[in-house]
């Protein structure tokens, strides 16, 4: 099974899926066999791997940093927003259907399975999986039924690593307020902070 490690921030585009692609880049250069994966990701536009299926841009380039062909197991869940208010769900390439924004977050623990199996198969197959989370750990109004961030890395017994964007300002406030929201078990998978978009 492959070891993994997992990209977390304080904050939407606090540079997590560089990152995680600068990592996969740096790993595969070392010779090892490596994958990025995101459970799930939001994005208005998707990449369609050669085989048909429907899976998010970031994963693409992780995937060409890695020297890997696509795959749409590096990102089982796709939302494509279609209102401020719902999205278009895509579950392994394919639609589900479109949800509401509440709808979603009372389904979206029955999607736990097919994040599993996409993991799981992904890491038979490699020696790292780099992790991408979405969003922040600690918005405490999306922390139940977690299944991008903590939920996910307590799930794989990920180590965490937090960026923040020292770029927008309050960069150790980010940081610091981000880990102090976390739930103690959460706090001891957190195993470094970066500083990220020094210029």
């Amino acid at each position: 099974m492959a070891k993994v490690i997992m990209i977390q921030g304080t904050m939407s585009n606090a540079g997590k899926s560089w990152l995680t692609a600068g990592l996969c880049r740096v790993f595969a250069q070392d010779g090892y066999r490596v994958a990025p994966f995101k459970s799930q990701n939001m994005a208005l536009n998707s990449f369609i791997t050669r085989d048909g299926f429907e899976m998010g841009r970031a994963q693409v380039v992780q995937a060409e940093a890695a020297y890997r062909e696509p795959d749409v197991r590096m990102n089982p869940i796709l939302l494509k927003p279609t209102s401020d208010q719902g999205s278009q769900v895509i579950v392994n390439g394919e639609v589900l259907g479109n949800m509401p924004a509440a709808e979603y977050f009372r389904y979206k623990a029955r999607l736990v399975p097919a994040i599993m199996e996409a993991y799981s198969s992904l890491a038979e197959e490699n020696d790292i999986l780099v992790i991408e989370g979405a969003g922040s750990p600690a918005e405490i109004n999306l922390k139940e039924n977690d299944i991008v961030n903590m939920g996910l890395a307590a799930l794989v017994d990920a180590p965490v690593l937090l960026v923040g964007d020292i770029d927008r300002g309050g960069v150790f406030a980010q940081l610091i307020g981000t880990v102090d929201l976390l739930e103690p078990f959460e706090r001891d998978m957190v195993k470094g902070l970066i500083i990220n978009k020094f210029r």
